[in-house]
């Protein structure tokens, strides 16, 4: 008899790790979505220290992860953008529209309004 509940455990056990190895695979044929944006910044000072780490705090907090911002943008075909440039990479479009339809995205826009505009769009990575 305990034989039999030890081979009822392994199996359910070999049946569980079997199901998250196929889950975690899953998981890695999604491709990431790149968020990309142009800011045309007017108040260099107040975009630095009101609303720069405020947003970023959200983009990381929102699951966001940000790989290149600044304004040396070093130009290899046609003319560089005269902007800010910004690349972020999220795991799926559900967590950026999550994070542009949150509150505390919505609250910060008055600020971002103020020390510039900009201009933003996403492009789904290819997979690994």
């Amino acid at each position: 008899m305990k034989s039999r509940h030890a081979a009822a455990l392994s199996l359910l056990a070999g049946a569980a790790v079997g199901a998250a190895a196929v889950q975690g695979l899953h998981a890695q044929a999604k491709p990431p979505v790149y968020y990309v944006a142009e800011i045309d910044i007017t108040d260099l000072e107040g975009w630095t220290k009101d609303y720069g780490p405020k947003a970023q705090a959200l983009i990381k907090e929102s699951g966001g992860h940000i790989l290149a911002a600044g304004q040396n943008v070093t130009s290899l075909e046609g003319d560089p953008p005269k902007k800010r440039v910004v690349i972020q990479r999220w795991d799926s479009m559900d967590q950026i529209k999550a994070w542009r339809s949150s509150a505390k995205f919505k609250e910060l826009q008055p600020l971002r309004e103020k020390y510039g505009k900009a201009r933003a769009f996403t492009v789904e990575g290819l997979p690994n």
